[in-house]
């Protein structure tokens, strides 16, 4: 990449991780009896309330700011900046006190397409947060693009071409300024070894179930 991103290879993500923690905390409550131990309901509802003050967060750093697309979309939120960078943003929401947490980022072929232009970053919108009552409290916000992610935390789950995941929720590295290059490769270096333990598993299942087809042609009706 010739030219990169001003807010993410400078301290500017910072200060926007930090203003979204501020928001998201100036909140009135927002969960009740009911939704508060909900993850679902969380997330859905800091997702709204980013929905709605995130183009003031961003303020002048971005333009043809947008919060609507489909629930299956690649993105939650999406904004262009001055220099013509694209952002879309994934919101996602991990509550500390759970001991087991891995969400889906993305599929890897979908990432591949988006990352063919240069000027495209995939942003994770990571929200720690704790309960106290009916009260969500914001301890931490990450606001980085994919590739500032180590693979150190991430894993690749079968589903579709893959996706990639987070392994655990509780455990994120971060390689601030990481080259965008280098994250590639080692993606696709992980899905030469991904691919064959699939097939493997796939041929697995298909003697099993060689089996079960010969012992349910045995039978009588």
């Amino acid at each position: 990449m010739s030219k990169k991103s001003n807010i993410f290879y400078s301290e500017i993500y910072k200060k926007l991780e930090q203003k979204i923690l501020e928001v998201l905390n100036g909140q009135p409550d927002f969960l009740s009896v009911s939704t508060v131990n909900s993850p679902r309901a969380v997330g859905d509802a800091v997702q709204d309330i980013l929905a709605v003050n995130f183009e003031k967060i961003i303020d002048n750093l971005g333009l043809d700011y947008s919060a609507k697309f489909a629930r299956r979309a690649m993105a939650d939120l999406a904004f262009k900046d001055k220099d013509g960078f694209y952002y879309v943003v994934d919101v996602k929401t991990h509550r500390l006190d759970t001991v087991f947490n891995m969400p889906n980022l993305t599929s890897v072929e979908r990432l591949a397409r988006f990352y063919e232009d240069d000027s495209n970053y995939f942003v994770i919108l990571k929200v720690d947060y704790e309960v106290t009552k009916t009260k969500a409290i914001i301890k931490k916000v990450h606001f980085v693009p994919i590739e500032f992610l180590s693979w150190k935390c991430l894993t690749i789950g079968a589903l579709g071409w893959g996706q990639i995941q987070i392994a655990n929720s509780n455990n994120i590295k971060l390689i601030p300024q990481n080259s965008r290059k280098k994250w590639m490769i080692q993606l696709c270096n992980n899905l030469f070894e991904f691919y064959p333990n699939e097939i493997s598993k796939i041929n697995e299942r298909i003697l099993y179930f060689k089996k079960v087809k010969a012992f349910w042609k045995k039978k009588t009706e």
